[in-house]
């Protein structure tokens, strides 16, 4: 990790994935990274999902350029996805990318990312020593919150559910939302689940989240000690479940067996947040926003991996509003400096010098762990 303090040249290229409107960096961004004396590249029209035209850009000083040009000229790449296959030629030794990665369930992008002797900084495993995930959080709400929404429509008849309105009308019951973790992700989606009327049932294993739970909701919602038989339950009795399990950099346990899916009524849907990091469900697999569900065993299943790209005018300003801070730390600092200074910074970094230096990561891709001291 070489230290540039004098001058970075920063590359901002336009999302790829599926439906993915978000921008890594917006216009303001651009201002404070010249100011801190770095060259933008920001391909075309990088932001025009999220409302943000080239000109915007130029006006704030950055160079408007070939998906190519960003690519080679960058010392650093700053995304919100991961890099798709189409991307991967241009891994290149000494690049530095960051962005959300989600290792544990992408094994083909490590070994790129490995082969290309990329630093890879993933968003998702910044983590600060109160186990905290400051980058991570801001998406976690956006997804928890749209995640009810999403159900909520899907449980429409006409979208292939069973009919059903959550929020129920008087004389008629509401309906049941199962929600796995009681993190970021579950707090939000609960709070959505409250406020449209519906039954609301958390499962977690940490008692400490019920207790913020019970302070912010009361006697709203119902919390219940995740265990297989509290599970299969509560699943059970489900309309809509949302999966919102996490455990950092690794793969998601799956929480939900296909027996316990199999009991679920007709038409009933699951959301599966988690399905980035692979899902807690056992019949989940990654959807995309052009063609999001599918169905088994009359269940409706919701895998798109990146949800809050539906919202990107919102997603985009809550994640760079979180990113910006770090970007700026590397770009003036250096990556060895700015990561030695920030504990929780260092904690992102998943691909260095031809190794995986994130242990939840390297397990979940079977690959080879290099603490990064040693590297």
């Amino acid at each position: 990790m070489r230290s540039i303090s004098y001058f970075m040249v920063i590359g901002v290229p336009k999302e790829i994935k599926d439906n993915e409107y978000r921008v890594s960096v917006t216009p303001s961004g651009v201002v404070a990274l010249k100011e801190a004396g770095c060259r933008v590249l920001v391909e075309t029209n990088a932001g025009a999902g999220s409302s943000f035209d080239d000109e915007e850009y130029r006006k704030a000083g950055a160079e408007i350029s070939s998906a190519e040009e960003v690519w080679k000229a960058a010392e650093l790449i700053v995304k919100v996805k991961e890099p798709r296959p189409e991307e991967y030629k241009y891994l290149r030794d000494g690049l530095v990318i960051f962005t959300f990665l989600h290792l544990a369930a992408e094994p083909a992008l490590t070994s790129a990312l490995v082969k290309g002797n990329v630093t890879a900084i993933a968003y998702e495993t910044i983590e600060t020593d109160d186990r905290m995930t400051p980058i991570l959080a801001p998406m976690s709400e956006v997804a928890g919150r749209l995640s009810v929404q999403i159900g909520a429509n899907y449980l429409l008849k006409s979208n292939g559910g069973q009919g059903l309105l959550l929020s129920g009308v008087p004389g008629v019951p509401c309906g049941v939302v199962t929600i796995l973790g009681a993190g970021m992700v579950g707090t939000n989606a609960a709070r959505i689940a409250v406020g449209l009327g519906a039954e609301v049932t958390v499962l977690d294993a940490d008692a400490g989240r019920f207790r913020r739970l019970e302070g912010m909701f009361g006697a709203r919602i119902k919390s219940l000690y995740s265990n297989s038989y509290n599970i299969g339950q509560a699943v059970k009795a489900a309309d809509l479940l949302i999966g919102a399990a996490h455990v950092p950099g690794a793969r998601t346990p799956k929480l939900v067996t296909r027996e316990m899916v199999a009991s679920m009524k007709k038409g009933s849907v699951i959301v599966d947040v988690s399905v980035d990091q692979g899902g807690c469900v056992e019949t989940i697999k990654p959807t995309t926003h052009s063609d999001p569900v599918y169905e088994v065993g009359g269940v409706l299943h919701y895998g798109v991996a990146n949800m809050p790209g539906a919202v990107p005018r919102t997603s985009t300003f809550a994640l760079t509003n979180v990113t910006l801070p770090y970007l700026l730390k590397i770009a003036t600092l250096g990556l060895k400096d700015a990561a030695n200074s920030d504990p929780a910074l260092k904690k992102g970094i998943n691909v260095h010098q031809g190794m995986v230096t994130h242990r939840a990561a390297a397990i979940a891709t079977d690959n080879d762990w290099r603490p990064l001291a040693v590297l």
